[in-house]
C-alpha cells in the first residue's frame, strides 16, 4: 500500500509541476492583464490634463476679467449709473466665455487714499453674472465692502489725496467630468486701476458740483 500511495503522491505532483510550468509558460491574456492595469493609470493622467488645463485657462480669464471690469469703471468721464455698472458687469463676465459664468460674483469699488494714505471705501458695488437669453447679464447686489471701510492697498499705490477702481472676481471651477478634481475649485482675483478721464468716478452721479469726488468721512 506504501509503493501505490507513494506512486499516486509522485505522479500527482509531476502532473502539478508540469501545469505550474505550462501556466508559467502560457502567454494568453497577458495583454488584457497589461490593459487592464494601464487603463485607470491614462484615465488619471489623460482626465488630469484635461481637468488641469481648464483650470488654469479659467484663472487666466478671471484676472482679465478683473482687469476689464476695473478699466471699464475707470475710463468713464466722471461718473456712473446704475445701467453702467451692470454693462461693466456684463461685458467682463463675456471674457470667460466659452466656460460657465457660474457661479462668477464681481465687486467694483472706489478707494481714496487720504492725507496719511489710509486708504478708504469711497463707494462699491457688487454683481452676479450669468447667461441669459443668450448673453452674459449682470444682477446687482450688495457688496461686502461699505463706505468708509478700511482696506488694504499694495503700498506703491498709497498716495495721498488720490483715488483707485479696485476690482475683484470670485468663481468656483466645477470640473465637468470630476475624475480627478472631485470638488468645485475656489478661485479669485482683483486689480487696481487709476480713473483715466477725471481724479475720480462717482457712483451714483452727485446731485451737484460741490459733491463731486467729495471724500467719504
Amino acid at each position: 500500500m506504501s509503493a501505490i500511495k507513494m506512486s499516486l503522491l509522485s505522479s500527482t505532483w509531476s502532473r502539478v509541476r508540469r501545469q505550474v510550468g505550462a501556466l508559467v509558460h502560457d502567454c494568453r491574456g497577458i495583454a488584457a492583464t497589461e490593459f487592464a492595469m494601464i487603463v485607470p493609470i491614462m484615465l488619471l493622467l489623460f482626465f488630469g490634463t484635461v481637468e488641469l488645463s481648464s483650470a488654469i485657462a479659467i484663472k487666466r480669464k478671471l484676472a482679465l476679467v478683473t482687469r476689464a471690469a476695473s478699466d471699464l469703471t475707470s475710463q468713464s468721464l466722471d461718473s456712473v449709473k446704475t445701467t453702467d455698472m451692470q454693462n461693466v458687469f456684463a461685458a467682463s463676465g463675456a471674457i470667460l466665455l466659452p466656460y460657465s459664468l457660474t457661479p462668477l460674483t464681481a465687486t467694483v469699488s472706489e478707494i481714496f487714499i487720504d492725507k496719511d494714505s489710509i486708504a478708504k471705501i469711497q463707494w462699491s458695488q457688487s454683481a452676479t453674472v450669468a447667461m441669459a437669453s443668450g448673453s452674459p447679464q449682470a444682477t446687482l447686489k450688495a457688496s461686502p465692502h461699505k463706505p468708509k471701510d478700511t482696506v488694504s492697498v499694495p503700498q506703491g499705490l498709497l498716495i495721498p489725496n488720490t483715488w483707485l477702481i479696485w476690482s475683484e472676481v470670485n468663481y468656483t471651477y466645477t470640473p465637468t467630468v470630476g475624475y480627478v478634481l472631485k470638488s468645485g475649485v475656489p478661485m479669485d482675483d482683483e486689480t487696481y486701476t487709476r480713473p483715466r478721464q477725471s481724479s475720480c468716478v462717482d457712483y451714483p452721479p452727485p446731485t451737484n458740483s460741490i459733491n463731486k469726488c467729495a471724500p467719504v468721512s
